[in-house]
């Protein structure tokens, strides 16, 4: 009985273990297979990471680009000069504030402040160090005789500011001159157009000459004349906000100043400008002078009745 258990036994082994060398090598393959899945998927992953890194760091390049473009772009815009005059009143903060909300908005901006006083005050230091704005503040006493009703203002304080100009400025440098009283209200859109200015360029102003607006006349591009309600025979019937000069213009004209001697009211601006150009070589602007983008606002005058001579309050506040 057990010599044919062992016989038919030693029959079957050699197949017995062929089949379980069948099913070994069958589950070894299977094992390679999920294996080389298992890091082909991982190497699939990494790569497809890879080419993320790749799309994310072109687009960040692109950005920084862009963002290094628009700053490039930025810095190699022409420099504006506005050269405001001021001087100590009830308003003089707020107007100036107004001014430097507006300024602040503007690119490549540079705010030349002139106070008509012996020293620099408190008020306007502190103003313009809060300002966020790049700004010069200069000062020069205007003498009181030349204070009188009806005498021209600010000449000192412009000429000054023209004098630190050709001091600190030079043939190199791109920009263009404003002169910006505090007593306006400005657009935007006129820094961007007084930008391009080769020489000396114009615009209408709002609100002055006892008009709505006053404004250089223009046929093909040239100025041919003035719109204007006071003295139209003056040689450029302008107002001190209707023009701005190129910064080379300035520096080739180390003479050109405001009068002081034998000026009238109302004819700085052809004093000035007659000593730069003509009238036929101005270059008129928004919209061949048919557009207003600024205004002669002046601020109404405060009534300060019941305020006392003395300080009663407990505290000083500055206005």
């Amino acid at each position: 009985m057990k010599s044919i258990f062992y016989t038919r036994f030693f029959i079957l082994l050699p197949w017995i273990l062929i089949v379980i060398i069948v099913i070994d090598i069958d589950t070894k393959r299977l094992s390679v297979r999920n294996t080389a899945s298992f890091y082909l998927s991982r190497l699939g992953n990494v790569q497809q990471q890879q080419r993320q890194v790749v799309r994310t760091t072109r687009s960040s390049s692109t950005s920084i680009s862009s963002s290094s473009n628009s700053g490039s772009n930025a810095t190699s815009l022409p420099v504006i000069y506005a050269i405001t005059p001021t001087y100590s009143r009830a308003v003089q903060k707020a107007e100036l504030t107004r001014l430097a909300n507006t300024f602040r908005q503007v690119p490549q901006f540079h705010w030349i402040v002139v106070e008509d006083s012996n020293s620099h005050t408190e008020l306007v230091s502190r103003f313009l160090a809060r300002s966020g704005l790049r700004f010069t503040h200069l000062n020069v006493f205007t003498p009181r005789r030349f204070k009188r009703t009806g005498m021209p203002r600010a000449t000192e304080q412009r000429n000054l500011a023209l004098g630190w100009l050709r001091g600190h400025r030079s043939v190199k440098d791109k920009g263009v001159v404003f002169f910006a009283d505090d007593d306006n209200t400005y657009s935007l859109a006129l820094f961007e157009e007084m930008r391009s200015t080769r020489r000396v360029s114009v615009w209408p102003v709002g609100l002055v000459g006892g008009r709505r607006y006053e404004r250089p006349l223009v046929e093909k591009g040239k100025v041919v004349g003035w719109y204007t309600g006071w003295k139209a025979d003056r040689p450029f019937a302008i107002d001190m906000a209707g023009f701005a000069v190129n910064l080379q213009v300035i520096l080739s004209n180390p003479r050109a100043l405001f009068k002081r001697r034998g000026a009238k009211p109302g004819m700085q601006e052809s004093d000035f400008l007659k000593q730069i150009t003509k009238v036929e070589d101005l270059e008129p602007k928004a919209k061949n002078c048919t557009q207003v983008l600024v205004w002669h606002t002046r601020t109404e005058k405060v009534n300060l009745g019941n305020e006392p001579k003395r300080q009663q309050d407990s505290v000083y506040i500055e206005v």
